[in-house]
């Protein structure tokens, strides 16, 4: 059971008690004639193969207050992309899948970059991108869900408890993060417990007060790849097409929502997904490339909103965050010893050592390149310079789907 305590600037919607699954698929049911549900599944076709997706499709199956399932493919060949509709086929619902790099949507793409708009790179964030700009096309939908294909122990009421905050118009929310606890033998979530919190609270130490830190700080999972939103939000947000992605995209959502109408949802008991090598030599994959975009991508919001930056500031910072870190990861480890979990302290150690490389390596380019790579353009730009660009969208899509 969850606590009940209230703590940041955004509503925390906790888990208490014994859940009533029915109860809100049942007021989902009825919201959602008004307010109809698009799920947006950014999937690769590796994950076709995995155990995950098929216990989530198993679930998805129980599932009626979605009107619409949106599978968005990762790079596939054409006959990836047939045997992902075979796959994909057994879901009641009406589905949409998006191949991303068939002819079609590649001549979209091209048509988009030739109007000078970033479109970002292959990738998660582009792939949810484009189901977007297809979800808005539609002009049917008010909620769009997202979440992961490769979580392991996905139940239905995780996807509810993520919908019903926005879909319910009595609580309405704009955009609802979902969190969880991701606990096994040992904790887990290493970027987010050693990383991102550490840093927040290090760069607030060093900047002092700034309301967007206290706004990331509020969530307790902000690397959760798991959020729900309105359908006009997803119109004018633009996000990084990097493992950015989601601090990203909690920067656009404080800029364009106030904050009374952005919450939190504990979503799940208990999660588990595939996880990333540390990868503490090599910058370019594992955690430590995961390290590096979101520092990028958190130090490029900040600059934004007029945070001035300089080595000494860096060298301050990380020094902050090392001492932040480490005391941090004494809290962690007395944690797991009161619940009698496994605590490596040297793999924890080293990890907080790879993301102080990691910080130290988006700091640099930082600091040769404030700009650095652009955001994916919002559909709102895209739409504005390319006026007719959302009905393309959804015929290239339905054409591939015939």
């Amino acid at each position: 059971m969850s606590d009940f305590y209230q703590t940041g600037v955004v509503s925390t919607l906790h888990r208490l008690g014994k859940g009533d699954i029915e109860r809100i698929e049942a007021e989902l049911t009825w919201y959602s004639q008004e307010r109809p549900i698009a799920l947006v599944l950014p999937s690769l076709y590796s994950e076709l193969e995995g155990e995950a997706l098929r216990g989530i499709i198993s679930e998805l199956k129980e599932i009626s207050y979605v009107k619409e399932i949106i599978v968005t493919l990762g790079p596939a060949t054409e006959t990836e992309f047939q045997k992902a509709r075979e796959f994909f086929s057994g879901l009641p619902h009406n589905l949409s899948i998006i191949w991303n790099t068939g002819p079609r949507l590649t001549e979209i793409y091209h048509e988009i970059q030739k109007a000078d708009l970033h479109i970002g790179e292959h990738g998660k964030g582009r792939s949810a991108w484009m189901a977007y700009g297809y979800a808005i096309s539609r002009q049917e939908f008010h909620t769009i869900a997202l979440h992961d294909c490769d979580i392991l122990t996905y139940t239905r009421d995780l996807l509810a408890r993520l919908c019903y905050p926005v879909t319910n118009p009595n609580l309405d929310y704009h955009f609802c993060k979902g969190y969880y606890s991701r606990v096994s033998d040992r904790l887990h979530g290493r970027v987010t417990r050693l990383l991102v919190t550490p840093l927040l609270r290090a760069l607030q130490k060093v900047i002092g007060y700034n309301p967007l830190l206290i706004f990331f700080d509020s969530f307790r999972y902000p690397l959760a790849g798991e959020f729900a939103m309105m359908a006009d939000l997803a119109r004018v947000i633009k996000i990084p097409g990097d493992w950015g992605l989601e601090v990203g995209v909690l920067a656009e959502v404080y800029r364009n929502t106030s904050l009374r109408r952005v919450c939190q949802a504990d979503i799940s008991d208990n999660y588990e997904h595939k996880h990333q090598e540390l990868s503490p030599e090599d910058a370019s994959k594992g955690l430590h490339k995961m390290c590096v975009d979101i520092c990028k991508s958190l130090f490029r919001t900040l600059s934004s909103e007029g945070v001035v930056f300089s080595g000494s500031f860096f060298n301050t910072l990380i020094a902050t965050y090392m001492r932040t870190a480490q005391d941090i990861l004494k809290r962690y480890e007395d944690d797991a010893a009161i619940n009698g979990l496994f605590f490596d302290r040297h793999e924890e150690s080293l990890a907080v050592e790879t993301f102080t490389k990691g910080i130290r390596q988006a700091a640099d380019t930082i600091m040769r390149d404030p700009l650095g790579v652009p955001l994916i353009s919002s559909w709102d730009r895209v739409s504005s310079a390319i006026p007719d660009i959302l009905n393309s969208i959804r015929e290239a899509v339905e054409a591939d789907n015939s």
